[in-house]
């Protein structure tokens, strides 16, 4: 059920060429951030790393330089005597050690810091320490220029080394490392071993860094591949699908054509059939009329038949064209009363069956102040005379009263026409509005009888589409509260 609704939630969107290339766009440059983002991280990862390793590394040198100080220190100089041959090749030994520290890219400099007697002694080379062991190097000057950044960073923490013996190390401008490490060969603490120290690592990230980018590079350099032939494939596949969509609508359009034709032609043959009737109905008044000559009601017969005749002319007119020229049914050539177009349909057709006492009265209450309107009188007797017809045929009672209104709203400049009767009034169903607004009975073959036929359901949607479609005005109905229903027609002067 859920894959269903899903399909069919899917269905119902279009992807086009554009929307593909945006979903493109979007990926790659999702790439490009998740490159960016990923090359910062390792940047950052690479930038604390080396610094961690950078002192580790440091204070390693120091150490392994300190101990190989002291190794020397405890086997050679101390209680025991030498030959001056030996005791060149001892001080030959301490100069390797520390020139072979100088001579790195990273130390900057190295000492050895002892402490006798309260006075402070550098020693930085072989001859010095020689000097030192028998006694004859003089203690360190602070006013001298060598070393005076070993002895500035010693001094303040001379006792805290002395008390912990450990390693102390700071960290200068971000690169330089400044590291003491004490000096206690066979466990005595004589002194610190200075070395300040510079490693540089750039080389190993520069590198780590340039093989990320490559990577990346090609990684980006397959995605993008990728995404352009998917595009390719999907452009075709749209392109292919376009196609016979466009071939789809096509022949749905010619279908639908052919549809509309032929629902044109059996909607113009039904209203040929409808109008048949009225012409029927209107043929026998003329007949009857001309029997009835005489000449003390020629001139009222004349003009009586004159207008039966224009209203024939009327309906031949509209069995020829489905589709009439707006400017025979609008125009300001036309002056039309309403008022007395209501009261000739209702004295010389409705009030001329004969059965009209036992089926049906009426009461018009007119306003004669109601303005003439642009539209031909003929196609106002067809609004007006199915609205009337509805109320006589589907009353469903043996006797109808049937009130005509007219009014007009000076303030408002706008015409009321109501027809109401006391019938049962309009189904429900027939009351309920379709997608566009348009109330069910206005609808096509959609009637108000009990007993519906193939030739029914066409009046009040003749009158519709001839008052709102046609004419411009507005036409509704609804039921009364006391039984029988009301068409009200609203015209904006």
């Amino acid at each position: 059920m859920f894959k269903k609704y899903l399909r069919n939630k899917i269905s119902k969107y279009r992807f086009e060429i554009r929307h593909i290339t945006i979903f493109f766009t979007i990926l790659i440059l999702f790439q490009i951030v998740l490159a960016f983002v990923q090359k910062t991280s390792l940047n950052d990862f690479l930038s604390e790393t080396q610094d961690w390793y950078k002192r580790y590394s440091a204070e390693r040198l120091a150490t392994i330089t300190s101990t190989s100080m002291e190794l020397l220190f405890e086997n050679l100089f101390l209680n025991k005597s030498v030959s001056n041959m030996e005791d060149e090749k001892i001080v030959y030994s301490f100069n390797v050690i520390f020139k072979q520290q100088l001579i790195q890219r990273a130390v900057d400099d190295i000492c050895l810091i002892l402490v006798k007697d309260q006075k402070i002694y550098v020693i930085d080379s072989g001859q010095k320490l020689d000097e030192y062991i028998k006694g004859k190097l003089s203690p360190y000057d602070l006013n001298m220029s060598t070393h005076n950044e070993a002895l500035k960073f010693f001094l303040p923490l001379q006792h805290k080394l002395k008390t912990s013996e450990e390693i102390y190390s700071t960290l200068v401008n971000k690169k330089t490392f400044n590291i003491l490490v004490p000096f206690v060969p066979n466990g005595e603490y004589l002194g610190v071993m200075y070395l300040k120290i510079t490693p540089d690592f750039t080389f190993l990230t520069d590198e780590i860094s340039a093989n990320f980018d490559r990577v990346s590079l090609v990684y980006s350099t397959l995605i993008f591949l990728g995404l352009i032939g998917i595009f390719l494939v999907s452009s075709q596949a749209v392109k292919e699908r376009n196609e016979a969509q466009k071939k789809l609508f096509e022949e749905h359009a010619e279908n639908l054509e052919k549809q509309i034709k032929f629902e044109k032609e059996s909607l113009f043959t039904k209203r040929i059939y409808h109008t048949h009737h009225k012409a029927e109905k209107i043929m026998g008044f003329i007949k009857d009329d001309v029997r009835r000559l005489t000449p003390g009601n020629l001139e009222d017969i004349k003009d009586r038949v004159i207008t039966y005749s224009n209203f024939i002319s009327r309906i031949i007119y509209d069995m020829k064209w489905y589709d009439q020229e707006i400017n025979t049914i609008v125009n300001p050539m036309f002056n039309t009363d309403i008022n007395k177009v209501i009261k000739f349909i209702i004295q010389n057709v409705f009030l001329r069956i004969s059965s009209k006492n036992d089926m049906f009265e009426f009461k018009l209450y007119l306003d004669e102040s109601i303005p003439k309107v642009c539209v031909n009188e003929f196609i106002v007797w067809e609004i007006l005379e199915p609205l009337i017809q509805n109320s006589i045929d589907h009353g469903n009672k043996r006797f109808i009263t049937i009130i005509i209104k007219t009014k007009y709203d000076k303030g408002k400049n706008i015409s009321y026409i109501t027809i109401s009767d006391n019938g049962v009034g309009v189904v429900k169903e027939l009351l309920e509005k379709d997608e566009y607004g348009v109330k069910k009975i206005f609808l096509e073959n959609q009637s108000t009888r009990l007993s519906k036929d193939i030739n029914s359901g066409y009046g009040c949607y003749i009158a519709y589409q001839m008052a709102v479609c046609r004419c411009g005005w507005k036409l509704d109905v609804e039921n009364l509260d006391n039984n029988g229903c009301m068409f009200t027609i609203t015209i904006k002067n």
